[in-house]
């Protein structure tokens, strides 16, 4: 697997005055997409709570490259670009390509595990963040921390 991939379905909601997709959908767009690829690995919101741990982010971005307009097929794919050694620190890219396959935007997060009891970063239990992370298909260039 290159990927985990979507198809994206944009709403009216998604749009702005310009009549195209708002700045903060793609933001809407790759924290859902992200937290619908955990639940498939298995760490599910469930397992997050009952360990006590669950993901924040430090930084954002997205660099936008070519309009997105509401009926555009666009398919988003996601990847890890960095991953530390024990799974607690991590990078996220999410690619928004057109069906030409021409990039429209790329989303980047850095984050780790925060202890939701503590309110402190944590390293979650080693075996549910190391595995679910190593499973992530990884971007061309991909760096371990």
């Amino acid at each position: 697997m290159t990927s985990f991939s979507k198809e994206l379905s944009f709403r009216w909601s998604d749009l702005d005055p310009n009549f195209h997709v708002r700045h903060s959908a793609y933001y809407d767009f790759g924290a859902q997409h992200r937290i619908e690829i955990l639940e498939s690995l298995g760490l599910t919101m469930k397992v997050m709570q009952a360990q006590n741990f669950g993901p924040i982010l430090f930084r954002e971005e997205c660099v936008f490259r070519r309009e997105i307009k509401l009926s555009d097929k666009i398919f988003m794919h996601t990847k890890t670009s960095k991953v530390n050694a024990d799974a607690s620190r991590w990078s996220i890219v999410h690619e928004f390509l057109n069906e030409d396959n021409k990039l429209c935007a790329t989303i980047t997060v850095d984050g780790a595990w925060m202890d939701t009891k503590l309110r402190k970063l944590a390293s979650p239990t080693p075996e549910i963040a190391i595995e679910t992370l190593s499973i992530f298909p990884k971007s061309d260039n991909f760096e371990g921390l």
